[in-house]
């Protein structure tokens, strides 16, 4: 489907795309709770936190990786 050159912007997508989904629907039932409105609050809330998050996983991923990397063993 993509080439592999295009393996850290597909995962920050789609990694942000969840993450951004989940934290937005449960910060947004802690603040607001759940009634007729939940919905088109929890999407407006998205809309606005998945541009972010995405960036900031573009942003960050390497630096992230590297740190894990130093931390995780390699077991051979």
């Amino acid at each position: 489907m993509f080439p592999p050159q295009m393996q850290r912007f597909v995962f920050s997508f789609f990694m942000s795309l969840w993450l951004c989904f989940l934290m937005t629907g449960i910060v947004t039932l802690i603040n607001t709770g759940i009634d007729a409105g939940y919905p088109s609050r929890w999407a407006r809330a998205f809309i606005v936190a998945w541009p972010i998050g995405f960036t900031l996983v573009m942003i960050s991923a390497g630096t992230v990786n590297r740190i894990t990397s130093r931390l995780v063993r390699q077991i051979a």
